[in-house]
Parts: C-alpha cells; structure tokens; sequence
C-alpha cells in the first residue's frame, strides 16, 4: 500500500508515498478515509500526523487517469469527499506536515486538518480551472481569507508557505530538513493531553463553526461534475498531459 501507517507515543503517523508526485487515483483516495478513521478511532492514538514522502506533500489527483478514464470522476469526486470528511471529524486532532508542492486534493487534506507545519519550501495552488475540474475552495476557505481564495482559483497561483502563515493558516514555518522532527514535537505536545478531552473538544470545535465544509465541498462537486462534462475540461486534461502546461482557450 503506497500509504501506510504506525503508531508510536500516542501519535498515528500516516505517510503518502506514491511516486513520482504523490497525485493519488481513484482508488487510492478511497483507500484513505478507513486509514484516518481507523488511526483516530483507536483508544491509543491521541493525535494524527499526515505527512508525505518523495517530492512533495500531494499532487491532488492522478490526471492521466481523468484523461483515460473520464467515467471515473464520481469515484473520484466520492474519495475525494470521504476523504476529507474524515479527516475533519476524525475523533482526535489532526495535523499535517507539508513540503514544497500541496496542490488540489492536497488542499482539502490540509484545510480539513486541525493544523498545518509547513517546510519553508511549501506552497498552496489550486490549478482546477486550468485542469479542467473544479473544487478546493470550499476547504482553502477554513485556511485563509475570502479574496485571497478567490485570487488564487481564478489564476491558478501559488501560495508560499510564508504567505499563507502570514495569513494564519499555517501554525509554523520550518526549516525543510526540521520538518518532520518538529511536526512530531507539535503533535507529541498534543498527544500528552486526556484523549476523552481532546475528543470532546475536536467536537466542540467543529460545530462551533460557522458553515458545513464538507456540505460545501459537495456543493463544489456538482460543478466538477458538470465542468467535466464540457469539452473545455478533456481538453484542459488533455493540454496538462501531453505538455505539462494549461491549454490556451
């Protein structure tokens, strides 16, 4: 399994290693949510750590198969949710530790998250508009402000892991090669709390909330679903796979 997870000191590390951009398939963002659930669920985990391997955090998702397989985008849509989903109402804190490259689905792993460490090479980009899809911005909104969403769909830009912590939405900025070393000292701190009052308090947090993210996500799913029924969308798959780059329209 290209995601694998262990636990050691209360804390249930969870680490995306799928070569050669962690960019998941269909069936690897359905295999993730019984990974986070079954980490949160157990009486010995007080906190999860998600983290990657490789060349960066996440890719988002596989766009060689969206190319091949067009027919799979609600699988994909409904890992995509789960996912998400249960990252936010996992029972205990959540924390991601993100390095150069968090992009699409990366974004709706770390804006369900609890709190996010960046390495100071990380940056944010929600390129959807040029991929043909849409969705992101529903999760990109519980990190940072309105306007800066928006600015950053509509060009397909990138945010830098200090610009986002400017903005609140990363806890700490660090060193790349200090990544790890200080997301674990972030969550060791977590995981030495009562696990029934981090649970109790990852609840009240969550409905403390002002809109449903994940009711909002799925509302941004009806518009993927329709941008991929449009011509613009394969040819926007197309453009990416065949040149790396967004199509001219």
């Amino acid at each position: 399994m290209p995601i694998h997870c262990t636990i050691k000191d209360r804390i249930a590390e969870i680490v995306f290693d799928v070569p050669p951009v962690n960019a998941f398939d269909s069936e690897t963002w359905m295999a993730i949510p019984a990974i986070v659930t079954t980490a949160a669920s157990n009486p010995e985990v007080n906190c999860v750590l998600i983290r990657a391997e490789g060349k960066g955090f996440c890719g988002g998702v596989d766009i060689k198969e969206m190319q091949a397989h067009p027919e799979r985008i609600t699988l994909l849509n409904r890992g995509n949710y789960l996912t998400f989903k249960a990252i936010r109402n996992a029972e205990v804190p959540v924390i991601s530790a993100v390095h150069k490259f968090v992009i699409g689905g990366g974004i709706g792993i770390c804006g369900a998250s609890d709190s996010i460490i960046a390495a100071d090479d990380a940056y944010f980009s929600l390129p959807e508009v040029d991929r043909g899809a849409m969705g992101g911005a529903s999760h990109l909104s519980r990190m940072l402000p309105l306007h800066k969403v928006r600015a950053a769909f509509f060009t397909g830009g990138t945010i830098p892991a200090e610009e986002a912590w400017r903005l609140g939405a990363i806890e700490k900025v660090v060193p790349r090669a200090d990544l790890e070393t200080e997301a674990r000292a972030f969550c060791a701190v977590i995981a030495s709390k009562s696990r029934k009052a981090l649970v109790i308090a990852k609840e009240a947090l969550n409905g403390l909330e002002e809109r449903d993210v994940d009711r909002g996500y799925r509302w941004e799913q009806g518009f993927t679903l329709e941008m991929y029924m449009h011509e613009d969308s394969q040819k926007s798959r197309d453009a990416f796979v065949e040149t790396g780059k967004a199509a001219k329209f």
